[in-house]
């Protein structure tokens, strides 16, 4: 089904947020938009767009639409492209927050019988305290090991019989190859891996499902949409299901800034619905993805998104071909004995010729010219391969950086 907004939800929104934010007032009157004047779901496209650069660039007390008494927690952001965004978080928006993230999990087959090692963040990053309290939620056991550590994280997996284990697909993977190594799957309960922060492909969704013996859900989320649990795969594993209850979602052409139809690829834009603290208006949260047309045969009532392609910001141009890195990832999931992990690296010669070189893990040494020639066919360039050896490629619990621009552009 294609996601239509309702001009009432979102008039009483823009409401509260003229109301309640001097900056976001402001950004309403430079765009000519009152409140009222919104009356069919058109009319949305007379609104604003919001940036990541606004949101860091404005205190976070400035923007907000509520008082500062209202304000009862915040997060930032990792950091990863730049400087962190500041949300702050009412207690509604933290209630609203802890139950999509049960939504989430409800969703996975998590049920209070289950053990949930939440391996990410805690502290600013909005990740490991939300999900916590939506485990708590849905009334199963928490087992909150936090980020990093890998020989704690494979010790509690066995001691407490961890069923679901959360944490990004690069910790993931890094954990399942342990495991792997060390022969410890026998010892293992885990039937479910809940994975998000970060763009992730089907070959490393084949590789932990194959090492773990588990299901893996993608979850979709920023900390400027409260965080992780904005929504989530149905066990057809076709398409993330977002909760349209809280928010609006568009597909635009990051290029022209319009609309474009159900299928087609685009930049995902959000208008929050009920978030008090920190609204957004259009945001272009620069991921890459698509609307589905038609309902989910799962029976579910949410609107789905594809699973995120890349970042419009991450496009790269190389001798005028735009490359992105889910572009490898198809390559090496259809390529036997390739590891999933890789880096890109661009390069100029010193005559201003680009060269574009992809790092992958195997210990098939002949491997070369394969991939070579289907990374050429997918692509539409020349790029050099480089092997390396099978988990000598940085994993991280964050976000793992996987293309490189070397180039003085």
């Amino acid at each position: 089904m294609t996601a239509q907004v309702d001009p009432a939800a979102l008039r009483a929104m823009l409401d509260r947020v003229a109301h309640g934010s001097a900056y976001l007032r402001g950004k309403l009157e430079a765009a000519g938009v009152r409140p009222q004047d919104v009356s069919e779901p058109d009319d949305l496209y007379r609104l604003p767009f919001t940036t990541k650069a606004e949101i860091r660039e404005t205190p976070v007390l400035d923007y907000a639409a509520v008082p500062d008494e209202r304000i009862v927690r915040v997060h930032a952001s990792t950091g990863t492209t730049g400087r962190r965004t500041v949300c702050a978080y009412t207690a509604r928006d933290v209630e609203d927050w802890t139950e999509m993230v049960a939504r989430c999990l409800r969703y996975a087959g998590v049920t209070e019988q289950d053990r949930v090692q939440i391996a990410v963040g805690y502290g600013l990053w909005a990740a490991g305290v939300g999900f916590q309290s939506g485990v708590e939620r849905v009334g199963a056991m928490v087992v909150p090991t936090g980020a990093g550590n890998t020989q704690l994280q494979v010790e509690m997996l066995g001691e407490m019989r961890s069923t679901v284990l959360w944490a990004t697909s690069s910790f993931t993977l890094l954990l399942a190859e342990l495991v792997a190594r060390d022969e410890l799957r026998a010892d293992l309960a885990l039937r479910i891996a809940l994975t998000g922060s970060e763009r992730w492909g089907e070959g490393t969704r084949a590789r932990i499902e194959s090492l773990l013996g588990v299901r893996t859900f993608d979850l979709y989320g920023l900390t400027e949409l409260w965080g992780g649990g904005v929504g989530v795969e149905c066990d057809r594993h076709d398409g993330i299901h977002v909760w349209d209850d809280n928010f609006h979602v568009e597909i635009i052409d990051p290029d022209t800034l319009q609309p474009v139809p159900a299928g087609t690829p685009g930049e995902l834009v959000v208008t929050t619905l009920r978030k008090e603290a920190t609204p957004l208006i259009r945001y272009r949260t620069r991921d890459l993805t698509h609307l589905y047309d038609e309902p989910c045969p799962c029976g579910s009532p949410y609107p789905r998104i594809g699973r995120i392609q890349g970042r419009s910001d991450d496009q790269i141009k190389v001798r005028g071909v735009i490359f992105l890195p889910m572009q490898v990832d198809t390559v090496l999931a259809e390529m036997p004995g390739v590891g999933p992990e890789f880096q890109a690296h661009v390069d100029r010669d010193a005559g201003g010729r680009d060269s574009l070189t992809v790092r992958v893990e195997t210990d098939d040494r002949d491997a070369v010219g394969e991939l070579e020639r289907r990374l050429r066919d997918k692509i539409g360039l020349r790029i050099g391969v480089e092997l390396v050896e099978p988990g000598s490629l940085p994993r991280s619990e964050r976000k793992t950086q996987r293309v490189f621009d070397h180039r003085v552009l």
